[in-house]
Order: C-alpha cells, then sequence, then structure tokens
C-alpha cells in the first residue's frame, strides 16, 4: 500500500521473475536475498502466488490491469515470519527511494510509525536478517 505506481509495477514484475527461480524456469537471480523467505515456507510457489493475489488486489484499487492469471493456487492462511528491525530497514529503504522519485508519497509516509505490513507476513521480533542486508 505505500508503494508508489513505479513500485507497485516493479514488485509485481520482480516477484513473478521471483516465482520462475522458485520453478527452476529460469537460472537468473537464484539466490536473490528476497528470495530466501519463499524458499523457507513450507509451500513456496503456493506462498509467492498469494504474495502475487494481495499485489494484484491492490493494483485493482489503482485501477491497473495486472494479469490475474499469473497466480494460481493461494492460501490466505500462509504466513511468513519477518523481522520488526527488516520491517523498519526496507521501509528506510523505500522511504529513499520516494523522496527521489515521488515527493508526494515520501512526504505522507516519512512520519508513520506503525508500519503495516503485506497481509503475508506477520512481524516477529528481532534486527535486520543478515541475509536481508543486500536488498
Amino acid at each position: 500500500m505505500y508503494l508508489d505506481s513505479k513500485g507497485l509495477v516493479a514488485l509485481w514484475r520482480e516477484t513473478l521473475l521471483a516465482k520462475n527461480v522458485l520453478k527452476g524456469l529460469t537460472k537468473g537471480y537464484t539466490n536473490h536475498p528476497q528470495l530466501v523467505r519463499f524458499k523457507n515456507a513450507e509451500e513456496p510457489i503456493k506462498a509467492i502466488n498469494t504474495y502475487l493475489y494481495y499485489i494484484y488486489l491492490e493494483s485493482l484499487k489503482r485501477n491497473y490491469s495486472f494479469d490475474k492469471s499469473k497466480f494460481k493456487e493461494i492460501d490466505k492462511d500462509i504466513k511468513i515470519e519477518v523481522s520488526i528491525g527488516q520491517i523498519n530497514y526496507e521501509f528506510k529503504h523505500l522511504l529513499k527511494k520516494l523522496e527521489n522519485r515521488d515527493k508526494e508519497s515520501y512526504k505522507k509516509l516519512k512520519n508513520i510509525k506503525n508500519i503495516e505490513t503485506h497481509p503475508i507476513f506477520i512481524i516477529k521480533k528481532g534486527g535486520v536478517e543478515k541475509w536481508e542486508k543486500a536488498v
């Protein structure tokens, strides 16, 4: 919900690429740090499909036309743990990007204290996850 239009489109495309990596359909980005979240899920493809589903729902709110056929089997009960430190780290990273490319969004978000996460994520205690620092 916090992403600007460029960020949302990029997230959609990157997640589709990540799904292809998980399915073994591409040789690139196989060790991308963000993939670890999904690789470690009990059902990685179902988890990434569910992630795509929620991105798709956000796209509908913005009147975009993302292709719903890109994900099939979802499970709204799937949860992936992410540390509060990681959430804060990634939110600060987003703010830096928005400060340069979308000043209005930056102004709206810069003072948010309670960051809402993507519905698939459940927040746990902890700092920035070592494997995530490359983001």
